[in-house]
C-alpha cells in the first residue's frame, strides 16, 4: 500500500527557501548583479514561513535589499568629495525605485549603531542617469548625526533605504518658461543642480530658455559645484552664473538681485536656501506684484507663531518608554524623540505620508507649518510637523 507523505512545515520551508533563492538569482541576473549567498541569514528567516505574515517580497529583501519592491533601497557605488565638508553619493537604486523629476528630493534611511535615521536630500542627478544611478550631495553639519556619517563614514557598498521622490520644486514640462531666474544659497543649490544638469543634456526643440543663476555662499571653497557650473556657463550661451560670497561681500539681498538680473520681475523664479533669504524674497516679490512668479523650496517647515503665542516648548514624556526630555517649540517632536533615544515611527518626515502618527495623551502641540495650536486627548499627532506647545505626553 503506498505511503502518503504529508509535507511538514520544515519541508515546506526548505522548498520555499529553494524556490525563493532560485527566483532571487534569476531576478539578479536581470538586474546585472550577483545575489549574496548569506545562507545562515536566509535559513533563519525561512524556518517557519507557513506561520509568518511576510510576503515573498520580504524574503527577497532579506536575500538582497535591492530586490525588494515594497521597501526600496539603493547601494552606494561611489562617494566623491565636493567642496569643504560635502560629498556626493552615487546610488544604484533597486527594484522599488520610481523615476524622479528634476528638482525633487527623497528621504534616505541610514543605519547608525543599529538605529535607522531618515533625512531628506535633493536629487542632484538628471532623471535618466547612466546605469540608472542617482546622486545626492550632502553637506556635513557640525554636531549633526546623519550628515557627517554620510559624508565621512559611508563607503561604497553601503545599502541605504530610499523613500519615494517628492516635491513640487520642479519645472513645467511643456512649455518651459522662456526666461528663468534661480536664486540659491548654501546647499540650496542642490535641487537647482539637478535641474541645470538636466537642461545641459537636453536638446530643446526650439530656443533654449534663458537662465540666470544667482548663488550665495560663504566663500569660493564652499560653493557647491562651482567649477562645473562655471564650465557649463562658458559652454552654454543660455546660462549665466553669478556668485556672491558673504564673508567678503555680505548677504545676497533683493537690491543685489536687481543689479545682477534687472528683468527679475518678468522671470519665472525658483529659490532655495535658508528661511531668512526665502522670507525676504517672498516679501520683495509680493511688494512688486510678482509673487505668483516666485516658487520657493524650504528644507524644513517654517515655524509660524501667532502674536503672543508661547514659544518656550515644554517637557515631553513618552508614556510607554518612560523617557522624558525637554522640547523646543521650533523642533518637530519626531526629532525630539529621536534625540532622546525613542524609537519614533516615521516616513517622509515632511508631513506628507502620515507615517509618523502618534496618539496624544495630554497637552497641546503647534503645527510648525501654519502656527495652529491644537491637541485633544487621543488625537493622532503628526510628529514630523508639530512641536511642543507646553508640557505634553505621547503614547509611545
Amino acid at each position: 500500500m503506498p505511503v502518503l507523505r504529508v509535507p511538514t512545515p520544515s519541508m515546506a520551508a526548505a522548498g520555499l527557501s529553494t524556490a525563493l533563492v532560485g527566483l532571487a538569482h534569476r531576478l539578479a541576473a536581470y538586474g546585472g548583479g550577483p545575489v549574496p549567498t548569506a545562507a545562515g541569514r536566509i535559513a533563519s528567516a525561512l524556518v517557519s514561513p507557513l506561520a509568518s505574515p511576510l510576503a515573498a517580497d520580504d524574503y527577497l529583501g532579506l536575500i538582497d535589499p535591492l530586490l525588494s519592491a515594497r521597501r526600496p533601497a539603493g547601494r552606494v557605488v561611489a562617494v566623491r568629495p565636493e567642496c569643504a565638508g560635502a560629498a556626493t553619493l552615487e546610488i544604484r537604486p533597486g527594484r522599488g525605485w520610481a523615476p524622479h523629476r528634476p528638482g525633487q528630493h527623497l528621504p534616505v534611511g541610514v543605519e547608525i549603531d543599529g538605529v535607522r535615521h531618515w533625512r531628506t536630500y535633493s536629487i542632484t542627478s538628471p532623471p535618466e542617469g547612466p546605469g540608472r544611478t542617482l546622486t545626492i550631495t550632502v553637506k556635513a553639519h557640525p554636531g549633526g548625526r546623519v550628515s557627517p556619517h554620510l559624508v565621512h563614514r559611508t563607503p561604497p557598498g553601503t545599502v541605504l533605504r530610499l523613500g519615494p521622490a517628492q516635491g513640487e520644486f520642479t519645472l513645467p514640462e511643456d512649455p518651459l518658461p522662456p526666461r528663468l531666474l534661480m536664486v540659491t544659497a548654501g546647499s540650496g543649490i542642490t535641487p537647482v543642480a539637478g535641474i541645470l544638469r538636466t537642461f545641459a543634456g537636453r536638446r530643446f526643440p526650439g530656443p533654449a530658455p534663458d537662465v540666470v543663476l544667482l548663488h550665495s555662499a560663504p566663500c569660493p571653497d564652499e560653493f557647491l559645484f562651482r567649477a562645473e557650473l562655471a564650465a557649463l556657463a562658458a559652454r552654454l550661451p543660455w546660462l549665466s552664473v553669478h556668485a556672491r560670497y558673504t564673508r567678503t561681500a555680505g548677504r545676497l539681498v533683493p537690491e543685489h538681485i536687481g543689479v545682477l538680473c534687472p528683468d527679475w520681475r518678468d522671470r519665472e523664479t525658483w529659490a532655495c536656501g535658508p528661511d531668512g533669504l526665502l522670507d525676504t524674497l517672498e516679501r520683495h516679490w509680493a511688494a512688486a506684484g510678482a509673487g505668483e512668479r516666485l516658487r520657493v523650496e524650504r528644507f524644513r517647515p517654517a515655524l509660524v507663531l501667532s502674536p503672543g503665542a508661547a514659544t518656550t516648548g515644554g517637557r515631553v514624556r513618552f508614556e510607554r518608554s518612560g523617557v522624558e526630555t525637554d522640547a523646543s517649540a521650533a523642533v518637530p517632536l519626531l526629532e525630539t524623540g529621536e534625540a532622546a533615544g525613542v524609537a519614533m515611527p516615521h516616513g517622509c518626515r515632511r508631513g506628507i505620508c502620515f507615517g509618523c502618527l502618534v496618539p496624544l495623551v495630554h497637552g497641546r502641540v503647534r503645527d510648525l507649518r501654519t502656527g495652529e495650536l491644537h491637541g485633544e486627548p487621543g488625537e493622532l499627532i503628526q510628529t514630523c510637523v508639530n512641536g511642543a506647545a507646553g508640557p505634553l505626553v505621547l503614547a509611545l
